[in-house]
């Protein structure tokens, strides 16, 4: 199993990418502004898009795909888009609207669209592509979700945007964990905006991880994701001094990671 990481950063700058992973070139784990980087071939493979919740960082990619591979994927199924009910409500009423963008949930025709909204929900086991994926409880100010893709050597994680998460660390400590991706939005300078925009700071990052161990994640290689743009240097200092026992290190755009 490859992931590759086509962005992880909270917003957009010059070699800034917002959250978007690609699994086995097939699967988009959330479809921010990093899928922009793929080539034509490579964006027509994708056959699933899941979402972590409805925010624009996270789905503004979904309607720039379709009108690029509509043409290319003639004759194929439609891509799968799945989210929460909400998630794919907030599509379907606020991007595929004919005023934002075409609804392409009904082009090129209403019985051949390029894609298909599908529900799932939080607890869910999804089994695509071969692989299995787990959709794991998140805290934002929207409904959302994180994932979790098993290997066979453990499990990939990835929180999706939460704040502090006590239903997250409760169904953790039941994985074997080879890569956890978590999101540190904000420095502690800013801990009140990370609390009232539920981001976690890397004062909650260090009380959340307290919770990650056990006899399955002693020691875990975690990965900080959706730092703002021009504040990697000082919130990786602030998590650094934390004492953890992980691996923690900050994501980039254009890595990869691989499970058996």
């Amino acid at each position: 199993m490859s992931i590759r990481v086509l962005g992880c950063s909270g917003a957009i700058a010059a070699g800034s990418r917002t959250t978007s992973f690609l699994l086995d070139d097939r699967v988009l784990i959330d479809a921010g502004t990093g899928v922009g980087d793929l080539e034509l071939e490579a964006l027509a493979r994708i056959d699933d898009i899941l979402l972590s919740h409805s925010h624009l960082d996270h789905v503004v990619s979904i309607a720039l795909l379709a009108d690029s591979v509509m043409r290319v994927r003639e004759g194929r199924p439609p891509i799968r888009v799945r989210g929460l009910p909400a998630t794919l409500q907030a599509l379907r009423e606020h991007i595929f609207n004919g005023v934002i963008w075409p609804d392409f949930t009904r082009l090129p025709s209403a019985d051949k669209p390029i894609l298909e909204l599908l529900p799932f929900e939080t607890g869910e086991v999804l089994e695509i592509g071969g692989r299995r994926i787990e959709v794991l409880p998140a805290s934002h100010t929207v409904p959302a979700v994180g994932f979790a893709v098993e290997g066979a050597n453990g499990w990939w994680v990835f929180t999706g945007d939460t704040g502090p998460n006590a239903a997250l660390w409760k169904r953790l400590a039941q994985l074997k964990l080879a890569h956890l991706v978590i999101e540190t939005a904000f420095s502690d300078e800013e801990k009140q905006l990370a609390r009232i925009s539920r981001h976690l700071c890397p004062a909650a990052l260090g009380f959340e991880l307290q919770f990650l161990g056990g006899p399955l994640n002693d020691k875990v290689d975690v990965w900080i994701t959706h730092i703002k743009p021009g504040e990697t240097e000082a919130v990786m200092e602030q998590i650094g001094a934390l004492g953890t026992p992980h691996r923690i290190r900050a994501l980039q755009a254009g890595s990869e990671m691989s499970l058996a």
